[in-house]
């Protein structure tokens, strides 16, 4: 549910403001000037070799897909996996078609070494700076949320929790009774539905959030009406979000908005595009990664007994049951009625495992369930079967 939630205020909030244009261009931006930094250290001429691969490298890597409001441990996954696949593409193609011969290999290396150190320095160079920028008063929007309830309440915490937004809740409106409010803690009613319209014209709000159950539609049609001669931005949070939605997105058919609760990107062209995108991505991968791939089948099989790889069985695509490859990182291979879930300093997983676990190294055969066709490169995670 959160999200669904985070990426639905993120369509509607932010737009295409500052933080959108920063998360777009601030990977692609460094991996271009790395390029080029490099190459003047090196004392090397930026031949027109190097312009056409800084405009692919930008190209490939644009618009960033690592957002500054996600966690740090999860940005640093995103930036390994973006420059483990930006190196194979351009490595793989360079050295299929010859073209990597134009370059210095000593340049194109120590650029490839430093990419993920880079990202990573701007990232943790990047999130307090803009933070403390668009939590300045020029940048901050002032909001209201129109009904206290569950998302309601999802909404003021996440804006509260992510200063990159840039927006304060000023408050709550509801039509509820002020005891009825107090019990279920409201903190900060300001008024009923019919004082919102006043309270905007009155007073600075830049943004008004409909936090209404979608079987609320008299009260939600008469609220935009009273708000019609106002300039504040007005959103609709519906309440289909509440829901833990997979893959779910905002579209439109010729102009009539639709909400996807559940869509699989395996279908029609988009499926065969996908599929055999699959397929090359983790041949190449599996190719260049089969050496590590043996030295931790090496460390499995002797830090402790056991088979090298677990066949873990999960729902995948059609909540089909499949077969999932990882290496092992417990001491057993237990499976039954009832799956008991790893945690901090269980005494299952073994010093190697954990390493393994912690480094997400344990996942690698998954590659191989792509191939077969399990499983995708990228795509919702399948949960374990009981």
């Amino acid at each position: 549910m959160q999200r669904a939630l985070e990426h639905s205020i993120s369509g509607q909030s932010r737009g295409f403001n500052l933080l959108t244009l920063v998360e777009a261009f601030l990977d692609p931006i460094v991996i271009a000037l790395s390029l080029l930094a490099i190459l003047l250290i090196h004392g090397g001429a930026i031949s027109p070799h190097y312009v056409i691969l800084l405009f692919v490298a930008f190209s490939l890597t644009f618009p960033g897909n690592v957002s500054l409001h996600e966690s740090l441990k999860y940005a640093v996954r995103k930036i390994f996996f973006n420059w483990l696949i930006l190196a194979i593409a351009l490595l793989g193609f360079g050295y299929a078609s010859g073209y990597i011969r134009y370059f210095n290999s000593y340049v194109i290396l120590t650029w490839l070494g430093s990419m993920p150190i880079l990202l990573l320095l701007t990232q943790l160079v990047a999130r307090p700076a803009l933070s403390k920028f668009m939590s300045g008063q020029a940048y901050e929007r002032s909001a209201v949320i129109v009904g206290y309830n569950e998302i309601g309440k999802k909404l003021a915490d996440h804006f509260a929790s992510n200063p990159y937004y840039g927006t304060r809740i000023k408050g709550f409106f509801d039509d509820r009774s002020e005891d009825r409010l107090k019990e279920i803690g409201c903190p900060a009613c300001i008024d009923c539905f019919d004082g919102l319209a006043p309270y905007v014209k009155a007073h600075p709000v830049d943004q008004i959030y409909l936090a209404l159950p979608m079987a609320s539609q008299p009260r939600i049609l008469k609220l935009l009406d009273d708000l019609k001669d106002t300039t504040v931005s007005i959103f609709f949070v519906p309440d289909i979000f509440v829901t833990d939605l997979i893959q779910g997105r905002v579209d439109n058919i010729e102009g009539m908005p639709v909400v996807a609760v559940c869509e699989s990107p395996f279908t029609g062209v988009n499926g065969i595009i996908k599929r055999m995108s699959d397929l090359i991505i983790a041949t190449i991968i599996l190719v260049l990664i089969s050496p590590l791939m043996l030295a931790i089948a090496l460390g499995v099989r002797y830090s402790s007994p056991g088979p090298v790889v677990f066949r873990q069985r999960r729902y995948g695509l059609d909540g089909k049951e499949i077969i999932v490859y990882k290496f092992r990182s417990m001491r057993v291979a237990e499976d039954g009625a009832h799956i008991q879930q790893a945690q901090k300093n269980d005494i299952r997983v073994t010093p190697f495992g954990a390493f393994l676990r912690k480094t997400s190294l344990d996942e690698l055969p998954q590659f191989i369930n792509v191939l077969q066709g399990r499983m995708s490169i990228v795509g919702p995670r399948p949960h374990a079967v009981a």
